[in-house]
């Protein structure tokens, strides 16, 4: 059972408790709240390569005070020697998803630390990443969900660091991510794209890539996008990320007579309806130059609302005209609040790992598409659209209610409408919300969602008998032995005092504080 953890001077939470107690040591040392997100993402990035590392993008919201949080998105670009054209000329109808370079965009983590830190640090980098360090190169014990995964890259030469997870528990080192970090606390941003790593990558992309790709910055402060909701303002990443489809569903089901009670079907129905009819073209309009913004305004939530109906499935068709990652969430004494997602997109991403340093290399060029003259085509300089979608939650007076955000691939809207919705209108606690059972709308490889107008919707084992009634609606429903996402999340009561709780579903999160 999960929960609530509670604590009067901050607090961070994560998919490893060893990632949490980091940030925590840097809340402890003076940091901020972003301190204490680098220090526990570097940990991540060491002991959880199956769901992230420094060879993976980074999404982040900061709210420093009462106005609006930063935007942080530092999303990686394709190649300069992208070539869609030859991707179909080899008979590709969508990007490759393992195996091929060509799915590997610049790699923005280490430059987005570098901005969070430039802007909000406090304590000096080699101390933030003190412990990743020792941890790579003294080891750190497999969690269970490494072990079970190590299998798919096993027979990788260049991943032959991770083979040491064999079982639970099992001692793993990764000197090359160790020395790695050593030398980007020492020697900045061009120690990681212009070092070691940046030369492997150039090695691996064969012409993909140039040194001027790799010199160039990577991280944009952006405009947050907004929605009012559920009594408050929930913010999120604009383009390229799918974070509007939170926000959309969010403000269409904030217009829906939905039951008090989550264990009713129709709760589980409307909520269902409202993802469907946010995400539904998500495909044909999300790409890194969108106007997100004008899908937010209330005349196209009202518009799409009128769609729904209480006692029957919609076909989204209708309205149409002609994974793996991690997230973490960090707050402060002094009332900062950073809300991080990081990712390697796919599990161990494209499997593909840098051969001197053991980095896995992500595969988020998964999310363009081979459409010739499409805003999201594979193109040179061009930013996929993006599954990563971190949130933050503030009052009316805008002080901060709550970080947010999962894991999940396209599943991570629809997560986290359910954990919003449990907590800011049914009322639970952090930690109900968290243990409590969830949906999703189906999908094949987590980020096929919206191929398929007639998806099912997959039901946890756990969900209640009653949400079964979703079949009299018309839905195709599934009950899984698979769990939704690894969710996070942190609230800042109106006494000040931090109550947070760590996913079950990550087997060895932590919500810790001090």
């Amino acid at each position: 059972m999960t929960a609530t953890q509670y604590a009067p001077n901050g607090m961070v939470c994560s998919a490893d408790r060893l990632a949490s107690s980091a940030g925590v040591a840097a809340l402890r040392a003076g940091g901020s709240a972003v301190d204490a997100a680098i220090a526990a993402n570097a940990v991540l990035a060491v002991t959880a390569p199956h769901l992230c590392g420094l060879g993976g993008d980074l999404f982040a919201l900061v709210h420093d005070g009462d106005g609006p949080p930063a935007a942080l998105n530092s999303s990686g670009r394709a190649g300069s020697g992208a070539d869609p054209a030859a991707l179909r000329a080899e008979g590709h109808a969508s990007m490759p998803l393992f195996g091929d370079i060509r799915t590997v965009t610049v790699p923005g983590c280490v430059d987005g630390w570098f901005a969070l830190h430039e802007r909000y640090g406090k304590l000096p980098l080699t101390e933030l990443f003190a412990e990743a360090v020792g941890y790579a190169e003294k080891g750190f014990p497999a969690s269970p969900l490494l072990a079970g995964a190590v299998e798919r890259i096993a027979a990788n030469p260049d991943a032959r660091d991770l083979t040491a997870a064999s079982k639970p528990g099992a001692p793993v080192r990764r000197p090359g991510v160790g020395r790695t970090l050593r030398a980007i606390a020492e020697g900045g941003r061009d120690a990681f794209y212009g070092g070691e790593f940046g030369a492997g990558l150039l090695r691996m992309g064969g012409g993909l890539f140039s040194s001027e790709d790799l010199a160039g910055p990577v991280a944009d402060w952006t405009e947050p996008l907004r929605v009012a909701a559920l009594g408050h303002d929930v913010w999120t990443i604009g383009a390229s990320s799918q974070g509007y489809l939170l926000l959309l569903a969010l403000a269409v089901a904030d217009g829906l007579d939905v039951p008090a009670d989550p264990d009713d079907a129709g709760w589980a129905h409307l909520l269902v309806e409202a993802a469907r009819v946010a995400g539904h073209d998500r495909p044909s309009v999300l790409h890194e130059d969108a106007d997100l913004a004008a899908l937010l305004a209330p005349g196209h939530v009202a518009e799409r609302r009128a769609a729904i109906a209480p006692d029957r499935r919609l076909d989204v068709r209708d309205l149409t005209g002609d994974g793996d990652t991690t997230y973490l969430c960090a707050v402060d004494g002094d009332g900062m609040g950073v809300s991080l997602i990081q990712s390697n997109a796919s599990g161990f991403g494209s499997g593909l790992f840098e051969a001197a340093t053991g980095i896995g290399l992500h595969n988020r060029g998964l999310g363009f598409n081979l459409l010739d003259g499409h805003p999201a085509e594979f193109r040179p300089g061009r930013r996929p659209p993006h599954t990563l979608a971190p949130a933050l939650v503030t009052r009316p007076d805008g002080s901060l209610r709550a970080v947010t955000g999962t894991m999940g691939g396209d599943t991570q809207p629809q997560i986290l409408l359910q954990l919003l919705t449990r907590l800011l209108r049914d009322g639970q606690s952090p930690g109900a919300a968290m243990r409590a059972p969830r949906w999703r709308v189906g999908n094949v490889t987590g980020f096929d969602t919206w191929a398929d107008a007639d998806a099912p919707i997959e039901l946890e084992e756990a969900a209640p008998v009653s949400w079964d009634g979703l079949a009299e609606r018309g839905h195709r429903v599934v009950r899984t032995a698979a769990t939704y996402g690894h969710a996070q999340l942190i609230e800042v009561r109106e006494d000040g005092t931090r109550a947070g709780a760590s996913d079950p579903r990550a087997v060895v999160g932590g919500a810790v504080g001090h």
